[in-house]
C-alpha cells in the first residue's frame, strides 16, 4: 500500500498537532493504518516529522478523543475497530464543509451556479486523472 506524504507546514494557520492528526486520519482512511494496527510511537513520529514530542502527543490525544485510536498502556496506540469508518466519515464532513465554503466564496465573488459547477467538474476531472496516474505508477 502506498504511504501518504505527510506535509507539515509550520506557517499554516492550522496548528501542527491538527496537521498531524489529519495525516493520521487520512492514513487510516486510505488503509495505510488498519483497525487493530499499532501507530508509530510518539517519539518516532516526532523524529520523523522534526517536531516536538508534545505536539505529537497532543495530536494522538485529539485522535483518541475522536475515538479513532485507543491507547494500551505500555504498548502503544492502536487504530480502533471503527477507526476506518470514523476517519472516512470525518473526511466526508470535512470535504462537505470545504466545498460549501468554496462555493459560497464563488457566489460572493459573482460566479453563477453554473460557473461554480463547471469549476467543480474541471477540478474533479483533474483529481481523478491524477489518482489514476498514481494508481498506474504503483502497479
Amino acid at each position: 500500500m502506498e504511504e501518504l506524504a505527510v506535509s507539515i507546514n509550520p506557517s499554516s494557520h492550522v496548528p501542527i498537532y491538527l496537521q498531524i492528526a489529519q495525516y493520521i486520519r487520512q492514513s487510516v482512511s486510505a488503509g495505510i493504518y488498519r483497525p487493530g494496527e499499532l501507530l508509530p510511537s510518539l517519539r518516532q513520529l516526532a523524529l520523523d516529522l522534526s517536531v516536538n514530542p508534545n505536539t505529537v502527543q497532543r495530536a494522538y490525544e485529539h485522535l483518541e478523543h475522536e475515538g479513532l485510536v485507543v491507547s494500551r498502556r505500555g504498548v502503544g496506540l492502536f487504530v480502533t475497530r471503527r477507526g476506518d469508518a470514523s476517519a472516512r466519515s470525518r473526511a466526508a464532513d470535512q470535504l462537505r464543509n470545504t466545498l460549501a465554503q468554496a462555493m459560497g466564496d464563488g457566489l460572493a465573488a459573482g460566479l453563477s451556479p453554473r460557473q461554480i459547477r463547471n469549476v467543480f467538474e474541471q477540478s474533479w476531472r483533474q483529481v481523478a486523472r491524477s489518482a489514476e496516474d498514481r494508481s498506474c505508477r504503483s502497479r
